[in-house]
């Protein structure tokens, strides 16, 4: 590859990351390479900084965002080079770091301010100097005395927010710990301390102090287990009752984590900042960098599974690339609107945790083992009681409920990332790209409620109360439920309850919504099933009404929000609507409609209506035209009203014939005994 070009992807281009046969060792460092080897062009002339293709801003100032570009691939080289692999360009980041840490140096990158992005970066270079031994051993006195004022003495005074940022620094002090350099002891270890009243139980830890929940792959793979284990492994021989505490929090985790990840290689989307792909998985390779025990029925033929798979998918995502070659801001394709302020050109470059696992000896069980797949051996369906989640691997794909999460800050589109009924590993959740009308909104898997006629639309995003609480069964002791009250406008209280499927209805899962309207106005409703791929097989053109034949297309048929008047655009909330395409979503509405039980639940003989929302694009995660079925319906002014909803699901895979997509589509569940109790209390 010549610096000048570099790589070029043209109309039927190939990434060479799609091209690797990932089956070992040796094929994951290949895989790595072909994501660091579009950089070089992107290298600015002293090599300090990496501006990857994009040219838009962050809430941080540019020089911020070209040293994520440089420091964020760090991750992978750092990990490649500790498991002793080699990598040509090594150099480039070498040059880079002296110049960027030289504060004559024209390209320096700048001391950190109170809060400032150049902390975050602080972490991967201080793990690569604590484990890649030829970067120090590579600068001069006075380079290494600039590395020590930049990356320790800087940033040890200042203040940093009161979340995970605060491994940054214990990586960046532990980085010159290992070298020999400046450091502060004292600072690290009253991080560490701070860091742990995080923890909260069963292997968890929040993503900040009490009064936010918030447990995303930040708990996880993203920051605090990975870089718990990290530490556990660089600095177990000095803090052996430390490092201890660590593996077993992992040993703990790991068995409600391994529900996050499914048979076709996906971890499910959830919480902010996955556009960061792949790191999804790096807490399975830090397992076992950390030398930790698997908790039964967990086997390292089982994690290997986990982080290969993952990255076999990722090959599968053509459009993960920029036309040179880079990562994009986004998911499955670049996606400007489900991205935080926060996320640079060079932010995706975080994925490189992921590359953990090739520090890991070559005679590691995880790499010496078979992969296997760990879906048969874990429960079907678990409640999670710390992150407020019911998982579920019914229906052909891995699923969570959640109640109760929700980020620190109304960050964009925070209502969709936390405050989603359900998120499944088959069908990402969806970003609002507008704020006017139904399309705009993309309620996949929300309820919303409009006072203005439909143009602006409420979801759930803080809630009053959430609990996992426990209800009769007819078949088990009890069946888990997540209950939530929240309130779309303050005169407006819903109470939520979300039950997990059952094996004999595994496709389904319903939503039961109690919602007094206490105000003087009438509200709308909307309230939506998982989006799916609005693409039909023969020409990518919309779906058409559905023919059995084909396997494919929608009940009933797609309008827009131009023809909403069009009557084969809607049917019976009872009748339900349903798209078929890469499987089949659907929702059915099933609060009873007999004279008596709806004067209670409704208020009068009023069901509520199915369609299908033509979704604006690009507002879901994985694809980039979609529709939603949706059940619409309309609250009067002092009413209170039962809505109870049945969301259907049925991936498409690997032995899924078409024929089946809708199998599950008339074996509709029945109320519960103890909800219909609940309805006429």
């Amino acid at each position: 590859m010549g610096s000048q070009t570099g790589l070029v992807l043209g109309y039927d281009g190939v990434h060479p990351f799609s091209k690797v046969k990932i089956t070992d060792r040796a094929s994951v460092q290949e895989l790595l390479r072909t994501l660091l080897d579009p950089l070089e062009p992107f290298f600015s002339p002293l090599k300090a900084r990496v501006r990857c293709p994009g040219a838009t801003a962050v809430r941080f100032d540019q020089t911020a965002s070209e040293v994520e570009g440089i420091c964020r691939p760090l991750w992978g080289l750092a990990c490649l080079l500790d498991g002793g692999g080699e990598y040509h360009g090594t150099e480039w980041w070498i040059e880079g770091i002296k110049s960027g840490t030289d504060p004559e140096n024209p390209e320096f990158w700048g001391y950190p301010r109170d809060n400032d992005q150049r902390m975050v970066e602080m972490c991967p270079l201080g793990y690569a100097l604590a484990v890649a031994p030829t970067i120090w051993q590579s600068l001069n006195e006075k380079e290494r005395t600039n590395v020590e004022t930049w990356l320790g003495n800087s940033i040890n005074e200042k203040n940093m927010p009161n979340t995970n940022w605060l491994w940054f620094r214990v990586f960046a002090n532990l980085g010159l710990k290992k070298n020999g350099g400046k450091f502060s002891q004292e600072r690290l270890d009253s991080d560490i301390e701070h860091l742990n009243t995080f923890y909260r139980g069963d292997g968890w830890s929040n993503d900040g102090p009490e009064g936010i929940h918030q447990m995303d792959y930040y708990s996880s793979s993203f920051a605090i287990h990975f870089l718990q284990l990290l530490y556990a492994k660089l600095a177990g021989e000095d803090e052996p009752q430390r490092a201890e505490e660590f593996r077993k929090r992992a040993q703990l985790a790991a068995l409600d984590l391994v529900h996050y990840y499914d048979k076709e290689g996906r971890a499910l989307p959830f919480g902010r900042s996955v556009g960061y792909r792949f790191a999804m998985v790096s807490f399975w390779g830090a397992l076992a960098y950390a030398g930790v025990d698997l908790p039964a029925p967990l086997t390292w033929g089982m994690v290997k599974g986990i982080v290969l798979r993952n990255l076999r998918w990722w090959q599968t995502q053509p459009d993960i690339w920029s036309p040179s070659g880079t990562l994009t801001i986004g998911y499955s394709y670049p996606n400007m609107y489900m991205a935080e302020n926060y996320n640079s050109p060079g932010s995706p470059y975080w994925a490189c945790l992921a590359f953990i696992c090739l520090a890991v000896p070559a005679d590691h069980p995880f790499w010496t083992s078979e992969e296997e797949y760990h879906g048969e051996v874990i429960p079907t369906v678990k409640p999670l009681k710390q992150p407020g989640h019911i998982m579920s691997y019914l229906g052909g794909h891995c699923m969570l409920l959640s109640s109760g999460q929700a980020c620190s800050y109304p960050m964009k589109g925070t209502h969709a990332k936390y405050g989603g009924f359900a998120y499944s590993s088959a069908y990402a959740y969806s970003v609002p790209p507008g704020l006017l009308t139904l399309e705009q909104y993309a309620l996949a898997s929300q309820l919303g409620l409009s006072d203005d006629g439909g143009e602006y639309w409420k979801t759930r995003r803080l809630s009053e109360y959430a609990g996992l609480e426990q209800r009769p069964s007819d078949t088990a002791e009890s069946t888990p439920v997540l209950v939530s009250i929240w309130k779309p406008f303050p005169d407006v209280t819903i109470r939520t309850t979300l039950v997990p499927p059952s094996s004999a209805t595994p496709n389904w899962h319903l939503r039961a919504h109690r919602i007094a309207n206490a105000g003087a106005r009438t509200l709308q409703t909307a309230d939506g099933a998982f989006a799916i791929a609005n693409r039909r097989t023969p020409d990518g053109r919309y779906l058409d009404p559905y023919d059995a034949a084909k396997g494919e297309g929608t009940q009933p048929r797609i309008v827009g929000n131009y023809d909403l008047a069009t009557p084969e655009g809607w049917a019976s909330g009872a009748a339900g609507a349903f798209a078929v395409s890469k499987g089949a979503v659907g929702i059915r509405a099933l609060e009873p409609q007999d004279e008596v039980a709806a004067e209670k639940a409704q208020g009068g003989q009023r069901e509520r209506a199915a369609l299908l929302v033509n979704a604006d694009p690009n507002s879901n995660l994985v694809e980039s035209r979609t529709v939603i079925p949706t059940l619409q319906g309309t609250i009067r002014p002092g009413e209170t009203v039962w809505y109870v909803s049945a969301i259907y699901a049925k991936p498409s895979g690997e032995g899924v014939a078409k024929e089946s997509y809708l199998d599950g589509w008339d074996k509709v569940p029945e109320i519960p005994s103890w909800l219909k109790e609940e309805m006429a209390a």
